[in-house]
């Protein structure tokens, strides 16, 4: 997905919040912005937002010389998440159709992202567990997930934030967990998970991990370390969580399904849906590009949004 001019005020809010949250001083506030507004004149609008979101987040961390200047916020969130998850689990366990719920839950786990929102509680997330459970999803692309992952032999699950890997649990425990690896990120990028997350929440004891050898914040294949980039290829399913990973894999030629809660209306547009709603888009391969910018001949997407086509 390219970047949009709409994209230009969502970087400098971010490099703002982001300089205001690492340090209190005024005049290092000022020079991030400015230097992120040099970074957004300059940059190729053909690449997407995460490219430039790498920019500003390396620009951040040598200015504070903070390696990870997000490490309280993803702590909170691990810490979030693990309340939540006891109740969660047994809503899963004695719901009719377990899947289907994980599915739900792990796209409401996706609100915890302070890339899109700087300030975030205990009730937006409870918020967001909520309307997972009135939003409609499609029963056929449900069950076409469900299908895939059946048939799937080596599944990739590009995970997104901190925190949110917790409700990305519920939905590892209803797969065969023997037959995935969880992906993180390779460095600290705004709350994205690393493995210190993955530690932090118990999931290494559930799956295998590996990181992408990426601080960009989605999955910018040449960014990733070669072993990456060789899983990728190789692997019979891509499962992708969030608008970053979105924004950087929705023109790749790949069996993707994207989980995403559209927070922006560039997001909400590219997809088609309303912000807000939590999606299941499908990416396959071999057949023609159905979205709304350049086409490729090689990809579709299928999209499942809140509304007609009935509830899980």
């Amino acid at each position: 997905m390219r970047t949009y001019l709409d994209c230009v005020p969502c970087f400098v809010r971010q490099a703002l919040d982001a300089a205001k949250m690492a340090s209190h001083d005024p005049v290092l506030h000022e020079c991030i912005l400015r230097e992120t507004l040099v970074l957004a004149a300059e940059m190729p609008f053909d690449h997407p937002p995460p490219w430039m979101g790498q920019k500003i987040h390396r620009l951040l961390r040598e200015a504070t010389g903070r390696l990870d200047p997000y490490r309280e916020m993803k702590e909170r969130s691990n810490a979030i998440a693990l309340a939540l998850y006891p109740e969660l689990q047994s809503q899963v366990r004695t719901s009719a159709d377990p899947f289907a719920t994980a599915v739900r839950l792990a796209i409401a786990g996706n609100v915890i992202d302070f890339g899109c929102k700087s300030h975030l509680d205990d009730d937006d997330v409870r918020q967001a567990i909520r309307d997972a459970m009135d939003d409609a999803l499609d029963q056929a692309t449900v069950d076409e997930l469900r299908w895939a992952v059946e048939e799937a032999q080596d599944i990739l699950y590009l995970a997104d934030n901190a925190g949110e890997i917790v409700f990305d649990r519920l939905l590892i425990e209803e797969m065969p967990a023997e037959r995935i690896t969880l992906v993180v990120k390779g460095g600290p990028v705004i709350n994205d998970a690393t493995r210190q997350d993955v530690e932090a929440t118990g999931l290494d004891s559930l799956v295998a991990v590996m990181d992408n050898g990426s601080d960009v914040p989605g999955t910018i294949l040449e960014s990733c370390s070669p072993t990456f980039r060789r899983r990728f290829e190789q692997s019979d399913l891509v499962i992708a969580k969030g608008q970053g990973n979105y924004e950087t894999l929705n023109r790749e030629n790949r069996d993707i399904f994207f989980l995403v809660k559209a927070k922006c209306p560039v997001i909400a547009r590219d997809i088609g849906c309303e912000i807000g709603q939590a999606v299941i888009v499908r990416r396959r391969c071999g057949q023609p590009d159905r979205g709304s910018h350049t086409t490729t001949p090689c990809k579709t997407q299928d999209k499942v949004t809140n509304g007609k086509a009935g509830k899980t």
